[in-house]
């Protein structure tokens, strides 16, 4: 099967992050297994409340039932193996995997349960459509915080053991992870976490992570883990996000009422990078500086760009286009350094639950390399803005690729001039 964007075999086509498994033939046994182990259970019909509310509303509302049985049929039509035959089968897999965390495995490991589930017909023409439509996402959104609750509480450890294959304290599983750099005590239960998202949050040990030029101004510092995605250069006020390249459109990644903040980003740089499965999930502040703002923007959820074409994790290929549409918290920062101006930070929710969790407050003074806050559970993008003539170089260069490394979390990443 090729893929008519990129003339490349979708199963040669490389899942960024780590989140899903290579090869579609191991995602689609996932699926069919899932939907097995949720068609099994007694009850036929969803038990969790957020994920019946969204099945009434599918159901009490044409257009979205439309959307979502076309866009199953398309997926299913184009020979993808999706492992559920239509809405109601799909509603009891989303049901059974919300009442439990992910498991490691070392063959086919999938962090996004949810987006297997969802991978092929979100990047169909019936559900561009659908992924987009407010109500749709308003129920998704409770579907997700409610899992989101329950990765936070006690009853999500189950998976946070030595067992193997599927426990994340397995010698697998700590070897990928790099347990050895995280704050834990394996003599303790669960080795001190809390809960599934406190594991998925963990901290580095001290001095892990050494923040490059402390006392240089001039040098920029990487605020998360993470692969580069995109750099560009002139940045536009408003353009066209949802056009190939999607290029950056400020005023819609910066939201409604902040015009002055997107204009004054307008002809600057954007540096973009991704979080993998393994990596740590918290944001530091790339510069010292006074918190000037800092605001959550509700978004879509699983919205991805037909301009990119059918893509194996549907939202790889959209980054520049999830900044300006998804779930995303911004924080931005007056420099220290008046030359550098101000610098403001997105962090983007790009599957799953992925909670965007800010810790500072406007007025705060932060040192570079302070922790700004962090992405619980989900997959996940961030941004960087830069005012114009500020960036003399970045020390990454593109082209990027999936081989390419993660700067490190207070790394050198950037020289202002």
């Amino acid at each position: 099967m090729l893929d008519a964007a990129s003339h490349v075999p979708l199963d040669h086509r490389r899942r960024l992050g780590g989140w899903l498994p290579e090869g579609e033939e191991k995602l689609a046994a996932f699926r069919t297994e899932l939907v097995a182990q949720a068609l099994s259970r007694p009850t036929k019909t969803p038990s969790v409340a957020a994920v019946r509310a969204l099945a009434a509303l599918i159901d009490g509302e044409p257009a979205l039932r439309m959307h979502l049985a076309r866009a199953i049929g398309e997926a299913r039509g184009r020979g993808y193996e999706l492992g559920y035959r239509d809405s109601a089968e799909l509603l009891l897999a989303i049901d059974h995997v919300v009442t439990c965390a992910p498991r490691f495995s070392e063959s086919s490991l999938v962090v996004c349960p949810l987006n297997a589930l969802l991978d092929w017909p979100m990047c169909m023409p019936s559900g561009y459509a659908l992924f987009r439509d407010r109500r749709f996402n308003d129920a998704l959104k409770a579907v997700l915080n409610g899992w989101s609750a329950f990765l936070s509480g006690p009853h999500s450890r189950a998976c946070l053991n030595t067992r193997e294959p599927d426990g994340w304290f397995s010698p697998e599983a700590t070897r990928r992870v790099g347990m050895e750099q995280f704050l834990s005590d394996p003599s303790l239960p669960y080795w001190g976490f809390t809960s599934w998202n406190d594991f998925f949050t963990r901290r580095f040990r001290a001095g892990m992570r050494p923040v490059a030029g402390e006392d240089d101004r001039k040098l920029i510092v990487s605020a998360c883990e993470a692969a580069p995605y995109n750099i560009s250069h002139g940045a536009r006020y408003e353009d066209a996000f949802w056009i190939k390249a999607q290029p950056y459109s400020l005023r819609d990644i910066f939201g409604p009422g902040r015009a002055r903040l997107a204009e004054r980003f307008a002809g600057g740089s954007v540096y973009q990078a991704f979080l993998s499965a393994y990596n740590y999930h918290r944001w530091h502040a790339p510069v010292s500086g006074t918190i000037v703002d800092t605001y959550h923007l509700d978004g879509t959820y699983y919205s991805c760009a037909e301009s990119e074409g059918p893509d194996p994790e549907g939202l790889n290929d959209s980054q520049g286009y999830s900044a300006a549409l998804a779930a995303r918290a911004v924080v931005t920062i007056a420099c220290d350094d008046p030359a550098v101006g101000t610098v403001g930070c997105v962090f983007v929710g790009m599957a799953e639950v992925s909670s965007c969790m800010i810790d500072v407050t406007p007025g705060q003074h932060v040192c570079k390399g302070e922790e700004l806050g962090f992405f619980q559970y989900g997959g996940s993008t961030y941004c960087l803005f830069f005012e114009p003539d500020v960036i003399d170089a970045f020390f990454v260069q593109p082209p990027f690729s999936h081989e390419t490394p993660p700067v490190h979390v207070n790394a050198a990443l950037a020289r202002a001039r």
